[in-house]
């Protein structure tokens, strides 16, 4: 039996549900497009007039907000499954790009539809996909959407580009930075997020690894700002425990550095098929880049160079890097390459400490290419290092006062601002408590309740401020030290060896001047170190550790039948 309504309508249609689909593509649409939502939740009364009964007529709105170029839409993944068990009769849809952007949902759509004799429709009309003509239409329609999101994703990445390359783009600012209504970029006002930025900054430059600073920070109990920017708190900054996901964010950053970028993250070009994998791109490769854009905290030309240290620190294998200097005892961890393979050499520091490179060995079951002793080579670099330092006439000593004085000014700034914002803080909510009608209890009882725990922030503040005031003094530098730091440069060996340096210092100072070490054992009594320095000048050694036997010293036929002869 046909419904009067509709000849593509039939009985077997009516005994089954009807779904209406409702989606819009973004948060924003649905907040401010509200006459779109009303058209499709009004679908509704189409699928009762074209025959269903109200009770069997279902909307499917948890789509509204994602794209529909999202994998996972509860929604859309709903009405799949209900029209593959046969329980849908009619699919109604305010247009067929409504129910999906990408021809391949689209399409399994159709699919299942002919499969099991479920109708579509739409503003204009019903459409059967078992009848051709109906599911050649369908798929003329999902080419048309899919072809009218493509194009106006060019247009606006054509209208992007432009803004960027003539430097107006409005992009999204880092926390300390702002816009003003005539959309200059400027500082952030609060002069505590200036501040706090700055230390940062400058512990990071100290300290040279990103995680000394999270951990220097976290022992300073020294909060981050981060400026919110989804949820209740939307633009509001917020004062949270430094993370490592937000310092290397910090660091990461160019717009700290005053420059406007565009593009610094790509599809990674490991990803799988269909994954949308994100990466971060070398700078090199950064499509547009406008320097001195924004007001900077440190300079571009220090911006690249914590670029190169964080990228040296990482501990990834495939690129070679460095690692951060640590404590341990080999002094040339990270900076040692294998003359045979050119893997990085790994250390070993049992039972003593010495350098070996296994990458052959656990990537095809070679044999081990190289093993070297530690100590000897360690000596031997160190030597070339303080001949290659000896006629610099350098004077570190005011740098080293001037650097503990500033670090500690910041500090005290740090901890006075604490206590400017928690007062701040605690008058706000005394204001907020006072202003309230107080027969309204439930609203007055929550304000005194924040006012309380304002005035014990204040407290806190004030308590932390005492004992950093009260802490004693960083160590000076005694006299005999001072004076060794006039004349570095000729008095660096006695320091080294009177233990006033730890390794992770000793780490650093060889990696101020020495890029690589690659080490080759051409006879099993020498080893050959071949230093190369920063300014790209090589200078050969070498090395001759012990040996196990006899028959491994170099010429040992040759001894043998001169003993015999």
């Amino acid at each position: 039996m046909t419904n009067h309504l509709h000849d593509k309508i039939t009985t077997r249609h009516l005994e089954r549900h009807a779904y209406v689909y409702v989606r819009q593509s973004t948060p924003q649409q649905v907040l401010h497009h509200r006459e779109s939502q009303r058209h499709q939740y009004a679908l509704v009364q189409r699928a009762i007039a074209l025959g269903w009964p109200a009770p069997r007529v279902h909307v499917i709105d948890a789509a509204l907000g994602p794209s529909g170029q999202e994998s996972q839409r509860p929604g859309f993944q709903e009405l799949g499954a209900a029209v593959s068990l046969g329980r849908v009769g009619l699919i109604v849809a305010y247009e067929a790009s409504r129910l999906a952007r990408n021809n391949t949902d689209w399409y399994t759509l159709l699919a299942i539809a002919t499969v099991v004799g479920t109708l579509i429709a739409d503003t204009e009309g019903v459409y059967d996909p078992c009848q051709d003509n109906d599911r050649l239409l369908l798929g003329l329609r999902g080419l048309r959407s899919a072809a009218e999101l493509q194009v106006l994703r060019l247009r606006m990445d054509a209208g992007r580009q432009r803004q960027m390359t003539q430097g107006t783009y409005r992009q999204n600012l880092p926390t300390g930075l702002g816009r003003v209504e005539s959309g200059q970029v400027v500082k952030d006002p609060d002069g505590q997020i200036q501040r706090t930025l700055e230390l940062v900054f400058a512990r990071f430059a100290a300290l040279g690894s990103c995680h000394k600073g999270l951990r220097s920070l976290r022992d300073d109990g020294i909060l981050l700002p981060w400026r919110q920017q989804a949820g209740f708190y939307a633009g509001q900054v917020r004062w949270r425990k430094p993370t490592q996901a937000v310092l290397s964010d910090m660091l990461h950053h160019p717009a700290y550095a005053g420059a406007l970028v565009y593009g610094r993250r790509g599809l990674h070009p490991q990803r799988r098929p269909g994954q949308r994998r994100r990466g971060q791109r070398p700078i090199a490769e950064w499509p547009t880049m406008h320097p001195a854009v924004y007001p900077a905290y440190f300079s571009w030309e220090q911006f690249l160079a914590n670029q190169a240290r964080l990228a040296d620190h990482a501990s990834t294998f495939a690129r070679r890097a460095r690692g951060a200097p640590r404590q341990g005892q080999a002094l040339l961890a990270g900076l040692v390459v294998c003359g045979r393979c050119g893997y990085q050499m790994r250390v070993v520091y049992k039972p003593q400490p010495r350098y070996a490179c296994r990458a052959l060995a656990a990537s095809h079951g070679a044999a081990t290419c190289l093993q070297a002793d530690g100590a000897r080579v360690d000596a031997a670099v160190v030597e070339a290092f303080f001949a290659a330092l000896a006629p610099a006439e350098l004077d570190l000593r005011q740098e080293v006062l001037a650097a503990q004085q500033a670090e500690h000014a910041r500090l005290a700034q740090h901890y006075t601002d604490q206590v400017v914002r928690a007062e701040y803080e605690a008058r706000l909510a005394q204001r907020q408590y006072q202003a309230v009608d107080p027969d309204h209890r439930l609203v007055a009882a929550e304000l005194e309740r924040r006012w309380e725990l304002a005035l014990q922030a204040v407290e806190e503040a004030r308590q932390a401020a005492e004992q950093f005031t009260c802490q004693p003094p960083a160590p000076c530098i005694a006299p005999e030290i001072q004076a060794q730091l006039r004349d570095l440069g000729r008095t660096l060996p006695e320091l080294w060896q009177q233990g006033h340096l730890t390794p992770e210092q000793k780490k650093a100072l060889l990696r101020s001047r020495i890029r690589r070490v690659m080490i080759r054992r051409p006879f099993a009594d020498t080893l050959e170190a071949t230093v190369v320095w920063i300014s790209g000048a090589v200078r050969a050694l070498q090395v001759h550790p012990a040996v196990l036997r006899q028959s491994d010293v170099r010429n040992y036929d040759h001894f043998v039948e001169r003993i015999l002869h």
